[in-house]
């Protein structure tokens, strides 16, 4: 009888064993379970697509803008601003972009000669038609639409594009008639621009007639070591920067039923391209702020765009991803526009062709 009673403790004792056992398995299961509903959740959060920009009209004006900013911000300094061209003379073919908009000078010097050194896009052509833009898919944006075709768009646009925009008003708006940016008469300029246009053309032809001579005293193989490299990297840099500047995925772009002055200069991002930034004076990480204030000296651009900030909330857009990845990124993502849902007059980039 005693026996029989041992047995059974120990029966109920090993039955109570296993359940604890099973629960504390099951405890584990749900545990492991919750940690990869975690996990996948991470995961997913990864591949959510980038937050956008706002598309709508901003609760804010860009007096509200302004006042926010420091108002030394806007003063100018021919002495400190000139300092900056003896600083990195080297770079001095980048700071076109900054100059095409008097953010250097106290003074509006609409000077034809700028843009006609040696190194310099034609500053007169640049200016009159830097934000036209073509967004619409082309034949060779579907022959290239693969990671070798990426690659190959991306050097030939680094190393050509700037020449053929100007020359032939490559990826720029289509006209009805041929368009070139070395043309006074092209329907790129209004009639008040071609008389600089036909100044600046009068200044690129003064400097091929020197570079030919160089050809003829020093040989091509020389022009080319010494002119045609360096071209070649001061257009694959400004390319870069611009094409970055103005190419997001998160950037909307509006049609003239949506379209106001506040949110197309709005539409840009500014990017960190590390040590570059000192080398191109910061244009790349405060260029909303030069969109909207672009006679502002870019030695204050800095200040500025810490101060714009809390005003401009979502509608400020940043980027860190580094330059290389970004421009395949961009290339593979950004090839056209198209509207998304019923809002008419609202167009995001995409690549899927």
């Amino acid at each position: 009888m005693a026996s029989q009673s041992v047995k059974s403790y120990r029966r109920n004792q090993l039955k109570m064993s296993v359940e604890k056992c099973s629960d504390s398995a099951c405890d584990l299961l749900n545990q492991d379970q919750d940690m990869g509903a975690d996990v996948r959740h991470d995961v997913n959060a990864n591949l959510e697509p980038r937050k956008r920009a706002p598309a709508s009209k901003p609760p804010f004006t860009l007096g509200d803008v302004k006042r926010a900013i420091p108002p030394h911000c806007f003063k100018r300094s021919v002495l400190r601003s000139f300092s900056y061209i003896l600083y990195d003379v080297t770079a001095i073919a980048l700071l076109y972009h900054v100059t095409s908009y008097y953010a250097l000078l106290p003074l509006p010097l609409s000077s034809p000669t700028r843009g006609t050194t040696p190194t310099q896009p034609p500053w007169s052509a640049t200016k009159s038609s830097c934000r036209k833009k073509r967004l619409d898919v082309t034949w060779w944006d579907r022959v290239t639409d693969n990671p070798p075709g990426r690659i190959l768009r991306l050097t030939l646009t680094l190393l050509l594009g700037l020449t053929m925009y100007l020359t032939f008003n490559s990826a720029g708006r289509p006209y009805e008639r041929f368009a070139s940016h070395f043309d006074p008469d092209s329907p790129i300029y209004s009639r008040s621009k071609r008389v600089w246009i036909f100044l600046s053309d009068v200044g690129i032809a003064v400097v091929c007639y020197g570079l030919y001579h160089l050809a003829l005293s020093r040989g091509v193989a020389w022009l080319a070591c010494y002119y045609f490299c360096p071209l070649a990297v001061t257009n694959a840099f400004v390319v870069t920067v611009t094409l970055l500047q103005h190419t997001h995925p998160s950037l909307p772009h509006y049609s003239s039923v949506e379209w106001d002055w506040l949110r197309g200069a709005l539409s840009t991002v500014d990017r960190d391209y590390g040590v570059l930034n000192h080398i191109f004076h910061h244009i790349n990480d405060t260029h909303i702020a030069h969109h909207l204030f672009s006679t502002m000296p870019h030695y204050h651009a800095q200040e500025a765009t810490a101060a714009i900030k809390p005003v401009l909330g979502e509608y400020y857009q940043f980027d860190d991803t580094p330059v290389l990845k970004s421009l395949y990124r961009e290339m593979k993502e950004c090839v056209f526009v198209e509207p998304e849902g019923e809002k008419k007059g609202v167009y995001w980039f995409n690549g899927v062709m």
